[in-house]
């Protein structure tokens, strides 16, 4: 369905740049609160926390269903298959993270015995009842798939300037139009 195999849509390219500020949003915030006593704000910053992590996750729901409608493009011939195939299985661990993320940390919260209201508005089912041992391993599951993001964040990062800098390509201008030539543009 993708009339210009060479580019990413204008939807594509405008979710995985909204999607990338709200990710490293939310880290930063979870991050942050973390190591916070127990306040108000640590409250209402956990809030901020629980909303970026739901819409990231809707936003993740459009995302793999614009994807499965307008595939991304292919890569160009002239990276080995090799490459291609860890560039595949990278785009597949970071969808993934981008569910698996939200979702611990929904059934952590829900673990712990504190209610997702989305916005302060709407109130999100419970997935399970409060358990603290689960809570401590959802927390801690919540912890590592973080971590595992940030690798494969740096590991995608690292790879879109190799191609920009090293191979000189039009990788990164397909995420990034301002780097396409004008004639491309």
């Amino acid at each position: 369905m993708n009339q210009n195999a060479t580019q990413y849509t204008p939807l594509a390219i405008a979710l995985h740049w909204l999607m990338a500020g709200l990710i490293i949003a939310g880290f930063a915030l979870g991050w942050t609160v973390a190591n916070m006593e127990t306040s108000p704000q640590k409250l209402r910053w956990i809030s901020w926390h629980k909303w970026l992590g739901i819409t990231i996750l809707g936003l993740a729901a459009l995302r793999l269903l614009w994807r499965l409608l307008y595939p991304a493009p292919a890569l160009p011939a002239s990276i080995p298959v090799w490459q291609q195939q860890a560039a595949h299985l990278l785009h597949l661990l970071l969808y993934g993270l981008m569910f698996a993320i939200p979702l611990s940390g929904w059934l952590f919260s829900s673990a712990k015995g504190f209610p997702v209201v989305y916005l302060g508005i709407l109130p999100l089912p419970d997935w399970v009842s409060p358990n603290e041992a689960l809570a401590t391993q959802l927390r801690s599951l919540h912890e590592w798939l973080n971590y595992g993001l940030v690798l494969a964040f740096v590991g995608h990062v690292g790879a879109a300037l190799k191609h920009h800098f090293i191979e000189r390509d039009q990788v990164l201008a397909r995420m990034l139009p301002l780097l396409r030539p004008r004639s491309e543009a």
